[in-house]
């Protein structure tokens, strides 16, 4: 199985409900370092799983819809399809695979792109920290 890894970055505002999260139930800041990953078992005909540059440019689109944000407005609700859900590490990294899974199957990092047969998204929230959602495609 082959991978490719591309990174960025996004700067949220959140609040997270429920007892569980304790101070996080207030709004606060988040800054998420950003792993996208692709599997497949096979190269194309030029040698290479996706076009990294592509892969980094769509990364950083699907990110743009959240950078700066922030996620408990409800106009950031309408606009990414948040609402109702604790935005946390997992969801967040569940709704960057899923975007991110379209766009490899529209064609957007090359052709290799629709052969891949996995994504995985792993938000870092600090240098100790992090959490990860793999899906098939």
């Amino acid at each position: 199985m082959f991978r490719v890894t591309v990174r960025d970055h996004i700067m949220v505002a959140h609040s997270l409900q429920g007892e569980v999260f304790g101070p996080a139930q207030r709004l606060h800041g988040a800054t998420f370092v950003v792993d996208a990953t692709f599997a497949g078992p096979e190269l194309d005909a030029d040698g290479i799983l996706v076009d990294i540059g592509r892969a980094t440019e769509v990364l950083h689109e699907v990110l743009g819809r959240l950078h700066y944000r922030n996620l408990d407005d409800e106009r950031a609700d309408d606009e990414v399809g948040l609402a109702g859900q604790n935005t946390s590490t997992e969801v967040l990294a569940r709704w960057v695979a899923d975007r991110l899974a379209d766009r490899a199957s529209a064609g957007d990092l090359g052709p290799g792109g629709r052969a891949l047969t996995g994504i995985r998204v792993t938000l870092h929230e600090s240098h100790v920290a992090w959490a990860s959602y793999e899906r098939s495609l």
